[in-house]
């Protein structure tokens, strides 16, 4: 068709409003241009064919006729015949030379193509063969070293259970070797006992009997003569005294514990350590992996996976952590600690600025980005990390502005042309503002960023306790707040938005609480009071309600605007309605809640109510991924725009979390963004707290 008709045939097919265009043919998505379909390249190779179809057959060009008598065959879907062997019919085709050719073709110099083209494919499956035969080395290196390590464990538990029964074995002879002393010295007390009784018994006896036979057979001279003999000895066995009470008891027992905690022991004796963590799902998380403070301890948090990437859930994994200097060598020691539950904590102070690297090895094999590049600088140069917003960045003695950037500008020549650029994703810097200071249009560590309908950019200055108010333009128009604790004061203001009356909300970190000031600065009211314990990211959606992200309690909670609680909902954790440190939060024209999860490395989507939709974004370097994520906009389309933190970029996604494009922010680089907003004429405004200025960009919608 005409290019005419084919502008509105894309027209019809894209719908009204759309940032992308799908290819009807290959489903591709490209971004299309400002202008949209009309701004399209003209598609040459098929404007040049359909020249060639409509030109008259007579032509001098007697390839051009044969391209038309071919194009034409295959229209009419007549078979076509080959021009070097009469007759033959085009059956095949060879991809080198992009032309047919018959039976008799492929045995001449095409078969050399096909070769080639062979000898190609095999080279590049060759080429994995030293890959595999790698992989199969250290598998089997693996699986040597898990028999290897049960030999080991058997032999460990045997002779421990040959010595456990040599020592019950001793144990039970010396406790019968006792038993027997102990019966055996009360027997002989007894013994004696019994033999003392049973002679006085037999004395007794003899006596009675000895009398009452002299008494009944005898006559009175025999009684005579053994009366006093027999009453003397009959007195003094009435006299006697027998050890009639017991000498001794009869109490003689073991007791062996008890005998139940001894079984629990014998069942617990022994434990087997293992994990199915792997190194190349596992991952390493924490600011402690980009930039640090020197002379600081900073940890990084270190969460085992398995080979499905399913969390292992238990600790005893065998990680080694290490950081190098360029030249190899140690540069600091560092300390693990197991949490059991399959993280772990990697501690470490760096005395020295400088480039490292910082390698972190589970059973041998590098984590997912490891080794990480690790830069140390002054404290005072840190872009502040969201989370940690006790620490007071000082400004460097005598610098004024002075300025860190995180990468090499490019050359200027690059930006410096007035020529409009011809890739209309190539997005632009219009302005900066700021620089470190406590002046006004200066800042320290500013957080959050709003923009209201009636043209004006509002940021809060985290360090110097105030919101400052700009124009679209960048203009300074006003800043107002007072560092104290009361109501109306300021300390530590974190998130900041503009609801549907131009009222200002701030998210008051320290102080606990979301204060309302209006559109001229004076205080009105603070809700949240006594419920929140970190606020960092405020929201208005469209019915008024004013939605908190708790950074320290990893919630969100919904309010009305006088205060009252609608509902609240997360937890800390890793699952989809849980939180790891959450920073910024935005709200779009369906009421959705989009929150970042700053140490889950994502961004998640809730309906009004708080209930989970979707989330995206991983940890990582890529399209699509983060390090820490922290401001977020929604523009008039729904596209989600979000700031990479710890990557030090700009990322914008469609409404259901596909990656589009990033902002191009090389010509002035970003150093650890915060908040995001949009402005009343489209443009992007970040927060670049590193930098201590807050920068718009020119922002394809």
């Amino acid at each position: 068709c005409h290019n005419n008709d084919s502008v509105t045939c894309l027209q019809n097919y894209i719908p009204p409003e759309s940032l992308t265009l799908s290819c009807p043919v290959c489903r591709q998505t490209s971004i299309l241009p400002e202008k949209g379909v009309c701004a399209l390249q003209n598609n040459f190779f098929i404007t040049n064919l359909m020249e060639v179809l409509q030109r008259e057959p007579e032509c001098s060009r007697p390839e051009a006729c044969s391209v038309l008598e071919s194009v034409s065959a295959a229209a009419a879907g007549k078979p076509l015949c080959c021009p070097n062997h009469d007759g033959k019919v085009m059956e095949f085709y060879c991809e080198s030379c992009e032309t047919a050719m018959c039976l008799e073709c492929t045995e001449g110099e095409h078969r050399e193509h096909h070769k080639a083209a062979l000898k190609t494919q095999l080279d590049a499956i060759r080429s994995r063969l030293p890959q595999l035969t790698a992989a199969i080395e250290l598998v089997s290196e693996i699986s040597r070293q898990l028999n290897e390590r049960k030999s080991e464990a058997v032999a460990e538990i045997t002779s421990t259970f040959e010595e456990l029964e040599r020592l019950l074995h001793q144990r039970k002879t010396a406790l019968i070797t006792d038993l027997e002393n102990i019966c055996s010295t009360k027997q002989k007390v007894l013994q004696a006992q019994l033999s003392a009784l049973l002679q006085g018994k037999e004395h007794i006896q003899s006596s009675c009997s000895f009398t009452e036979q002299a008494l009944s057979h005898g006559n009175a001279t025999e009684v005579l003569l053994v009366q006093k003999q027999m009453s003397e000895r009959v007195t003094a066995l009435a006299r006697h005294d027998f050890p009639e009470k017991p000498h001794q008891n009869a109490h003689l027992e073991c007791q062996v514990l008890t005998l139940v905690g001894l079984r629990r022991s014998i069942q617990n004796l022994g434990v087997l350590l293992t994990t199915a963590a792997v190194a190349h799902t596992s991952v390493a998380t924490g600011e402690g992996l980009r930039y640090v403070a020197t002379g600081q301890h900073h940890t990084i948090t270190v969460t085992t996976k398995d080979k499905d990437g399913e969390l292992v859930r238990t600790g005893n994994a065998i990680l080694r952590a290490e950081i190098t200097s360029v030249d190899g060598s140690r540069a600091a020691e560092t300390e693990i600690t197991d949490n059991k539950n399959g993280t772990y904590e990697v501690g470490y102070t760096l005395r020295s600025e400088g480039e490292y690297s910082f390698s972190l090895l589970l059973y041998g094999q590098p984590i997912r980005g490891s080794p990480f590049r690790l830069r140390a600088v002054k404290p005072s140069d840190v872009p502040q990390s969201p989370d940690d917003v006790k620490r007071i960045v000082k400004s460097p003695s005598g610098t004024g502005g002075h300025i860190r950037q995180k990468a090499v500008r490019r050359p200027s020549s690059m930006y410096s042309t007035t020529k409009k650029k011809e890739n209309p994703i190539e997005d632009e810097l219009i302005y900066r503002v700021g620089s470190r200071g406590r002046e006004k249009g200066e800042f320290t560590n500013l957080q959050g960023i709003s923009a209201s309908s009636n043209g004006r950019v509002v940021v809060a200055d985290s360090n110097n306790q105030c919101i400052q108010v700009f124009s679209n333009d960048g203009q300074f128009k006003m800043r107002f707040g007072v560092r104290g604790r009361s109501p109306g004061q300021l300390q530590r203001p974190t998130g900041v938005t503009v609801d549907m009356n131009g009222d200002i909300v701030v998210a008051d970190y320290d102080n606990r609480w979301v204060s309302i000031f209006g559109s001229d600065g004076k205080f009105k009211n603070k809700i949240g009071a006594g419920r929140l314990m970190g606020p960092k990211g405020v929201a208005v959606d469209k019915n008024g309600h004013i939605i908190t992200v708790d950074n320290k309690a990893c919630c969100v909670f919904i309010f009305q605007s006088n205060g009252k609680l609608v509902t609240k909902f997360g937890g800390r954790g890793t699952t989809d309605r849980q939180f790891a440190g959450p920073h910024f939060v935005a709200v779009n024209n369906k009421n959705e809640i989009i929150v970042t999860d700053f140490h889950n490395h994502s961004v998640k989507v809730y309906n009004a109510d708080g209930e989970f939709l979707f989330k995206f974004g991983s940890h990582g370097e890529g399209n699509g991924q983060f390090n820490a994520p922290t401001g977020v906009a929604v523009d008039a389309n729904g596209n989600i725009i979000v700031a990479d933190w710890g990557n030090s970029r700009i990322q914008v996604f469609d409404s259901t979390g596909s990656f589009l494009s990033y902002i191009n922010t090389s010509a002035d680089p970003l150093y650890g963004p915060q908040g995001l907003a949009l402005t009343s004429d489209g443009h992007v405004a970040v927060a670049d707290s590193g930098n201590h200025c807050f920068k718009v960009y020119r922002y394809l919608q």
